[in-house]
């Protein structure tokens, strides 16, 4: 499937609501939440009043015109915040378009750019039965802290 990776519009950063909503991991059996819960503060925190921060940058993966997935970092006091200098990392494609390595070719154009901008880190926070894991992994981020449910990782740039 042929696909282009691209740099957010801002016009574009109302979609971070349905991804950020799409970026919960929800496993097999359990019933989803309502959308409603990315109004909770820890959850807005990813996007509220995105692009207005320095450090937000966005990329989006399209097909035919359609965004299909999403990967974005802003420097916040989330789940994976481990300091003041290290951009969070949040992603998510639609299911309908998973396991074509939409995400991973997302997730290294994006390792790529904030490389580039002088960045020496990026960290997140992921649960441990998120297949996401292995990505992650596989493109060089390691284990910095975990507790029962989630990991921290982080990459060096």
């Amino acid at each position: 499937m042929d696909y282009i990776i691209r740099e957010m519009r801002n016009e574009e950063y109302c979609l971070l609501d349905d991804f950020l909503y799409e970026a919960i991991y929800i496993p097999e059996g359990i019933e989803p939440p309502p959308k409603t819960v990315i109004n909770c503060p820890d959850l807005q925190e990813y996007i509220v009043e995105f692009g207005k921060r320095k450090h937000d940058k966005a990329l989006v993966a399209e097909i035919q015109g359609n965004v299909v997935g999403a990967i974005w970092v802003r420097i916040m006091n989330d789940y994976g915040h481990i300091d003041s200098d290290t951009p969070s990392l949040a992603m998510s494609v639609y299911h309908k378009y998973r396991g074509l390595g939409i995400g991973t070719s997302l997730l290294k154009e994006l390792l790529q750019l904030e490389r580039l901008s002088g960045y020496s880190k990026i960290s997140l926070s992921v649960q441990k039965s998120n297949y996401a894991v292995k990505m992650y992994k596989k493109v060089g981020f390691t284990v910095v802290d975990e507790n029962s449910e989630e990991y921290i990782m982080v990459v060096n740039l």
